[in-house]
């Protein structure tokens, strides 16, 4: 099967990796949301707050995965390649995610102790997610 690619083969354009996506976007929005959450905020109520909370992950995650071909074959080719691949890319991510946040542009500030906490909980679902896959997806 032909799988057309982008950014010199570092995406693949499938139904594959179209299915990673949306659990790596579900995935963040979960962490995302169960934060806001847990600081008394409802995203629901407040989905401006949310967006403006989650999008600095996502545009980490989406640089991150996009240069380090985690929307390839070989990002989720194996158990070891996903879960390796995902969490590394994920605390690249989270750096980014921090130095968006550390500008007016997006609420709340860069700490250490918030960027221990999402590498933690937002890199534990997306492992989880990325490993499910690579077992289902597995050619």
């Amino acid at each position: 099967m032909s799988v057309s690619t982008v950014g010199n083969g570092r995406v693949e354009l499938s139904g594959r990796t179209a299915l990673l996506a949306v659990g790596d976007l579900l995935a963040i929005g979960v962490f995302v949301a169960v934060g806001e959450f847990t600081h008394g905020i409802n995203p629901f109520l407040n989905p401006g707050r949310f967006a403006g909370t989650l999008t600095p992950f996502l545009v980490g995650w989406a640089l991150v995965a996009a240069i380090g071909g985690l929307y390839t074959s070989d990002g989720i080719g194996t158990f070891r390649a996903a879960v390796a691949k995902t969490f590394v890319g994920w605390i690249l991510a989270v750096g980014i995610a921090q130095a968006l946040r550390a500008t007016e542009l997006f609420p709340g500030n860069a700490a250490l102790t918030f960027a221990l906490v999402s590498v933690l909980v937002g890199g534990t679902l997306l492992v989880c997610w990325r490993s499910v896959a690579a077992t289902l997806l597995h050619r």
